[in-house]
């Protein structure tokens, strides 16, 4: 992707791919993860498969049942999802790659794996196991751990 500067000038601008736990975190948690993927999406162009707004509707209606959140706010996520700056991919031209990672991956995650390949962008996501694949051939960027305290006895 080329985007052009003020000056005329054009710079090549890499888009990072975004998987649906990162799009509602961004839109309804309020939470360290959801600040950290506030931030993730809004430095760079971001990039999902189709799948990514069906996903994230269905999450979305899943937390107002569940009451989670209430109706107003899930509508308003809704609403939020929908005007995202998200360029989005069809299946098509990813259906062999998918298909390969099958041993490794859900299709359904395999589609976000191969999206980050053919662009050579990284992958963002909430879903460490995913991070921990061995099969994808691209970067995948979760959040960082958190540290854990560890407890020192006195006197022992």
């Amino acid at each position: 992707m080329t985007q052009t500067g003020r000056d005329g000038s054009r710079r090549c601008v890499r888009s990072v791919v975004v998987d649906t736990s990162v799009l509602v975190a961004a839109l309804v948690d309020s939470g360290r993860e959801g600040r950290w993927a506030e931030s993730a999406i809004a430095e760079d162009p971001l990039a999902s498969p189709e799948l990514a707004l069906v996903e994230a509707s269905n999450i979305l209606r899943r937390l107002e049942r569940a009451k989670h959140v209430s109706r107003i706010e899930a509508t308003s996520a809704h609403g939020d999802l929908l005007r995202l700056d998200l360029e989005l991919f069809p299946f098509a031209p990813f259906a062999e790659r998918v298909w390969a990672l099958r041993g490794s991956l859900t299709s359904y995650d395999a589609w976000y794996v191969a999206l980050a390949e053919a662009l050579d962008s990284p992958l963002v996501t909430l879903d460490r196991k995913l991070s921990h694949a061995s099969a994808p051939a691209c970067d995948i960027i979760t959040p960082p751990h958190r540290q854990k305290t560890a407890r020192v006895r006195k006197g022992s």
